[in-house]
């Protein structure tokens, strides 16, 4: 018995050693690519492209966040993208989980109907043409709303929070809420919203880092410079120093092309740092939603 109970103990800690190096290489792997990108970022890029950078910046150069710092329409980027996440992520929420309330409603008789127009959107659209001819007749064109407005709700987040509210808000706390004279208003303020943390917490990292990231609807439906977020001000002056390098012959002050590299490297990392600063406020909460909808959607 003890012989066993020794083999079980040998093959447990075996097993916990193989998870750890695993979990261990994994990370690496990860971190890896992000490490590389910062180091790169301040490195001659000609040791980058030869493959001596490694572990550790060489011949250390800020010239890619100087380009960038120095360019004031930056800051100009910066604030229209912050306006553009806040306010685009609010009207996000506002819409997304009234919607998923009322279809998780069992007793709203055409919630089904409902909801296949919203999944239907996920497989077919009106196409590229048509939907800037919608939103130009709408007087949308180069204004900062139609950043904000534009796709007010996505169908798999929508799909996330349904379930998430039918699979964990029992029905009883409703029965319970209608007895003490609570409407549906005030037990979707007072009961859903309190108890739906997880799920509210992943879809506001979900549309904050869409319209973070939202370059594509910017580039379409924009023409105002005033208006450009930070992801389209990165492009330009990418676009400009990659230009500005090629037509001096690969030679800039002695930098040339290595600039551009720099500029490229510093680029994603002024466009990716503040988004990974707010995922540690959500960590606790994200796994939880994650699962949620994925495994019961």
């Amino acid at each position: 018995m003890r012989e066993k109970m020794k083999s079980h103990s040998l093959a447990d800690r075996v097993f916990g050693a193989a998870v750890l190096l695993l979990s261990i290489a994994i990370f690496i792997a990860i971190l890896y690519p992000l490490w590389f990108i910062v180091i790169a970022s301040i490195s001659n890029s000609n040791l980058v492209n030869l493959g001596k950078v490694t572990f550790l910046p060489k011949d250390i150069r800020f010239y890619g966040y100087q380009q960038i710092l120095e360019d004031s329409r930056i800051w100009k980027g910066y604030a229209n993208t912050i306006l553009y996440v806040v306010a685009g992520t609010a009207l996000n929420m506002i819409v997304t989980m009234p919607a998923a309330y009322a279809l998780s409603r069992k007793d709203f008789s055409t919630r089904n109907k409902v909801m296949f127009f919203f999944v239907f959107t996920m497989f077919f659209n009106g196409g590229l043409v048509p939907t800037y001819m919608t939103v130009s007749s709408l007087g949308l064109i180069s204004t900062k709303w139609i950043l904000i407005i534009f796709v007010a709700v996505n169908t798999y987040n929508l799909i996330i929070a349904r379930t998430f509210i039918e699979s964990s808000i029992p029905n009883d706390l409703y029965e319970a809420a209608v007895l003490d004279g609570c409407s549906h208003f005030s037990y979707f303020f007072k009961v859903v919203l309190p108890l739906s943390k997880a799920v509210i917490s992943v879809l506001v990292l979900y549309y904050a880092v869409f319209h973070w990231n939202d370059y594509f609807n910017a580039l379409v439906y924009n023409s105002n410079q005033n208006n450009s977020p930070l992801q389209i001000i990165l492009r330009e002056i990418l676009l400009l120093n990659q230009a500005f390098a090629s037509g001096n012959g690969g030679v800039q002050g002695g930098y040339g092309q290595s600039s551009a590299d720099q500029v490229k490297y510093a680029v994603i990392i002024v466009s990716t740092v503040p988004i990974l600063c707010v995922y540690p406020f959500v960590q606790k909460y994200f796994e939880k939603g994650v699962m949620i909808g994925a495994v019961k959607g």
